[in-house]
């Protein structure tokens, strides 16, 4: 069987059918900073602290952070000079296999709609604080009617939400971290400033050795799922080609202030073994590392403050989960890989048949996590883990194959591409390394703790990966695609720009 041709999407400045390029500079920046500040930070930094000590916890944000940075450069070429909102499902699809960008941006949308879902139970805790007799169903039916308003509108309307959203989180950890520094000085007066003092107590500054730092690496990659949005985000932004390098530029500074820096605080004043640091539950917001700190300097409404933080991130959170999956279900259909409906705009640009499919997606999941139907929950909680790490994984290999493409091809890209990655070839190959290692690393507590092998979560753990290549081959099987060969890839724009043999 002929397999189809993979669909080559606009180049560059010309959006894809009926999309509006109504994303500015601003929204892009806090786009791609605000999907790595949420809860992971808020909440789960204490319990990395706490399970591998400051230089542990500070490590395994490094390392993170590093690979995070090495990913959003090879993103942004593709993205540059070819801005879809199908973003890595299309440069898969073209790059590398029909069918791994076709599995790609099925598990990316519903990995997306079920984060809607999960955001939606996490608001409820997060309300109960302030309004405990309320019962929790009528909150998150309220939030999902706020986000799904929010995109409905218009794509500026997300953007100016995430704006706002993104930008009271990063003017919290800002001031978490100047408060910090302040009091690390012993300016603020009250408790006395432990200066060095609790990156040598006990076994500080690493502590449990490899496995605790493995341990708290996986924590790290699930906190900064989220920056790739920027890539989603690409086909609907204005000048694209001189926006999202811009934007990606900002993220390496911007991970070392408000996540090394953060956690560097968060260690330095903290003793690891403080007990309330292994609490990661929303419900026990008081015990946020950020809110023990403030608490620390004299702020009496802190913990009060941080809840409404942490609401502001969970809301970021669903509104660009709400968002990301919808256009990627868009870009599915308009690309011949989804139902036809799905493609369908409305006057502002708007894809709202994908969206109402993704709200009530993410509205049947909440609904499976009440009462006798939360075992379902968990096992679509636990599918869709997996699915933010194979997302990163294709792009590392998506950009290496474009680039070897190029080359093969002899294509001089100076010219062509708006915005070449500085680490090419070697930070893809980083990123792949350090992705796969924590895709790996999932089940290493599991596999050498002391007790029984809990074969059920594990299972649930990596159900993503078979079912992503079974989607894969499923699509070769039945379209007889095949791997791209360098020598028939599709370059939009480059014919101009090909080497004249010598």
């Amino acid at each position: 069987m002929t397999p189809p041709p993979a669909t080559v999407p606009p180049h560059a400045d010309t959006p894809a059918p009926g999309l509006k390029r109504s994303l500015q500079a601003r929204h892009l920046s806090m786009i791609a900073i605000g999907g790595s500040i949420g809860t992971g930070l808020f909440v789960a930094s204490g319990a990395m602290v706490s399970r591998a000590g400051p230089g542990g916890a500070l490590l395994a944000y490094v390392l993170i952070g590093a690979m995070v940075y090495f990913l959003m450069t090879s993103l942004a070429e593709l993205a540059a000079y070819m801005p879809v909102a199908g973003s890595f499902s299309t440069y898969g699809s073209l790059y590398v296999d029909p069918g791994f960008g076709f599995a790609l941006g099925w598990n990316y949308w519903y990995n997306w709609a079920v984060t809607v879902a999960v955001e939606l139970v996490a608001a409820q805790l997060v309300m109960q604080y302030w309004f405990p007799a309320v019962p929790g169903v009528w909150w998150s039916a309220l939030f999902l009617l706020l986000v799904f308003a929010l995109n409905v509108i218009s794509v500026r309307g997300f953007g100016e939400a995430e704006f706002w959203f993104a930008l009271i989180k990063v003017l919290t950890v800002l001031s978490f971290v100047v408060l910090g520094l302040l009091m690390i000085l012993g300016v603020f007066r009250g408790q006395p400033s432990p200066g060095l003092s609790h990156l040598t107590l006990g076994e500080a500054p690493f502590v449990g050795g490899m496995p605790a730092l493995l341990g708290v690496v996986m924590i790290a990659g699930f906190s900064f799922q989220g920056t790739e949005l920027v890539g989603v985000a690409a086909g609907e932004s204005v000048d694209p080609a001189r926006n999202i390098p811009r934007a990606v530029r900002q993220v390496f500074w911007r991970i070392l202030l408000f996540y090394v820096l953060a956690v560097g605080v968060i260690g330095v004043l903290l003793p690891y073994t403080d007990p309330n640091l292994i609490k990661t539950d929303l419900r026990e917001v008081g015990v946020s590392p950020f809110t023990l700190v403030f608490e620390r300097a004299g702020l009496a409404l802190a913990a009060g403050v941080m809840n409404a933080v942490i609401l502001t991130a969970v809301l970021s959170a669903g509104n660009s989960g709400l968002y990301a999956s919808t256009r990627m279900l868009y870009n599915l259909a308009v690309e011949g890989r989804a139902p036809a409906v799905f493609k369908r705009l409305s006057g502002h640009g708007v894809p709202v048949p994908a969206l109402l499919a993704t709200t009530a997606m993410g509205a049947l999941c909440f609904l499976s996590s009440l009462g006798e139907g939360q075992t379902v929950y968990l096992w679509l909680l636990n599918l869709s883990g997996m699915t933010g790490f194979i997302a990163w994984l294709g792009i590392a290999i998506s950009h290496y194959r474009f680039r070897r493409g190029l080359q093969v091809q002899g294509i001089d890209i100076a010219g062509l591409l708006p915005y070449q990655s500085p680490f090419f070839p070697w930070g893809p190959f980083f990123a792949f390394g350090m992705c796969l290692l924590v895709v790996l690393g999932q089940s290493f507590d599991a596999l050498h703790g002391s007790g029984p092998v809990p074969w059920g979560d594990l299972i649930a753990t990596y159900l993503g990966i078979p079912v992503f290549l079974a989607m894969w081959w499923g699509w070769r099987l039945v379209h007889g695609s095949r791997l791209v060969p360098y020598a028939e890839m599709h370059f939009p724009g480059a014919l101009e720009h090909r080497r004249r043999p010598q």
